[in-house]
């Protein structure tokens, strides 16, 4: 049922501070004006004055035509753990200068409420207003109303404007932000600015792709001495072999979805800076024109996405990487190990995104990751707890800190102690603090393509 004029009048209505302050100091005057009478007359007539610009104040902000435009320009997806652009577009219809509080409604999940922009808009000009939004879980947002208050320079009456849908939905996806970033540095070739190491080649990894003249700086070693000799008549001019990279190779990121992964970072859990790394890794793979998939896992097995390098591959990996949430129970890397065996039948590199807290933990899980190993390189990926680093560097003043700094030692002397474990069994592993999970990720996939190991 809509609602009546009248209604809706009284609830776009608004008394701003300055209409008080001046109603105050009437009601002062008129108090004072009791008991000094030659006040009262000056008292009635600054009442009135009041009353009279009061209501004309509200005919210039209450004109038939909204004298305010406003729209929010947001993008459908969001990118989690990074900061989102939001903007505001306003525009001052009334023929006068006006004074604007532009108040959006951003999802609760983000608990702000401090987003209250005032502007002073001359009249028949526009402005964008421009603030970032940082998520730090994925799924839907729902924004409410952009909400602007108008006044007139007399100011004594606001007028609320309310622009937008009530329940517009933006969906936060793993961060597509990150993986254009690394996407853009890779194809200027500038992967060394974010801390990607320039690798040299090892072996011959490479594929033969065709015969060119030499260039300064060309390696000796590829010249092509027959094919240099054939060509009788050109002088000094060598020929080099120019080779690929291997191509078509298969990389699976595997995550891992059991409760150990709910451990937050800065806001976000493991889980999703696993998430972002495997959407970072499996663009630069496709790049290098490798295969990408994925499978994911807890007490269950989870999704798994065949790897392929097909143009519409890398959305469907974003779609999947999207709905996946963290378990509250073990996982089962026994369930894992049969998956792969099932479902990878050529020999790949497996990213194992996952988590050990405790020597024991990680022996516990031996047995299938040596079954995974058997077939596979296989990289393990799990976190260093940066926090226990800044206990062991802040210096104990007290027993009780330094007993809170042994047992930090200790779990951090496990975690080094785990590394040299799975080195010792012929399995490769990073131990990583989540900021540097994605860097150090990819320093590792381009390692072993240099080296020739997939």
């Amino acid at each position: 049922m809509p609602a009546s004029p009248l209604r809706e009048f009284f609830r776009a209505v608004l008394l701003p501070p300055r209409f008080f302050v001046a109603l105050a100091a009437v009601l002062v005057l008129l108090t004072v004006a009791h008991f000094w009478r030659v006040l009262l007359v000056p008292a009635q007539v600054l009442a009135g004055l009041l009353a009279l610009l009061t209501l004309l104040d509200a005919l210039l902000v209450f004109r038939a035509a909204p004298g305010v435009f406003a729209r929010r320009v947001l993008s459908k997806r969001l990118s989690n753990g990074d900061d989102n652009d939001v903007r505001i577009v306003v525009e001052n219809r009334y023929p006068f200068a006006a004074r604007l509080d532009v108040i959006d409604d951003v999802p609760v999940q983000f608990q702000r409420r401090d987003l209250v922009f005032p502007l002073h808009l001359p009249s028949g000009h526009s402005t964008t207003l421009q603030y970032q939004l940082r998520p730090t879980r994925r799924g839907e947002y729902v924004f409410g109303q952009t909400n602007v208050l108008a006044r007139s320079p007399l100011g004594l009456v606001q007028r609320r404007y309310r622009f937008g849908e009530q329940d517009e939905v933006a969906a936060v996806y793993p961060s597509f932000l990150q993986m254009r970033r690394y996407e853009l540095l890779a194809l200027s070739n500038r992967l060394s600015e974010v801390g990607v190491k320039r690798i040299r080649r090892v072996g011959q990894s490479m594929e033969f792709d065709h015969i060119r003249p030499y260039a300064l700086g060309d390696d000796p070693r590829a010249i092509n001495w027959k094919a240099t000799a054939r060509r009788p008549g050109q002088g000094d001019q060598l020929l080099v072999n120019h080779h690929e990279d291997e191509r078509a190779q298969q990389v699976y990121c595997i995550i891992d979805k059991g409760r150990v992964m709910r451990m937050p970072f800065a806001e976000l859990a493991l889980l999703d800076y696993a998430i972002n790394a495997s959407l970072v890794l499996s663009n630069i793979a496709l790049l290098k024109h490798d295969r990408a998939g994925l499978i994911t896992f807890a007490h269950e097995p989870g999704d798994v996405v065949p790897a392929d390098r097909r143009r519409g591959q890398l959305p469907r990996l974003l779609e999947v990487l999207y709905r996946q949430q963290t378990r509250f129970l073990e996982s089962d890397f026994e369930r894992l190990a049969v998956l792969v065996q099932r479902q990878v039948k050529q020999r790949s590199l497996l990213v194992l995104f996952t988590n050990f807290e405790s020597l024991h933990g990680l022996q516990r899980q031996l047995p299938y990751l040596r079954r995974l190993a058997a077939r596979h390189l296989l990289l393990v990926v799990f976190f260093e707890n940066s926090e226990l680093r800044q206990v062991l560097e802040t210096p104990a003043s007290t027993t009780d800190e330094l007993y809170v700094q042994t047992v930090a030692d200790k779990f951090s002397q496990d975690k080094r102690r785990m590394v040299l474990e799975l080195q010792r069994l012929g399995i490769h592993a990073l131990l990583t603090t989540p900021q540097n999970l994605t860097v150090n990720t990819i320093n590792r996939y381009l390692e072993f393509k240099s080296r020739g190991l997939i």
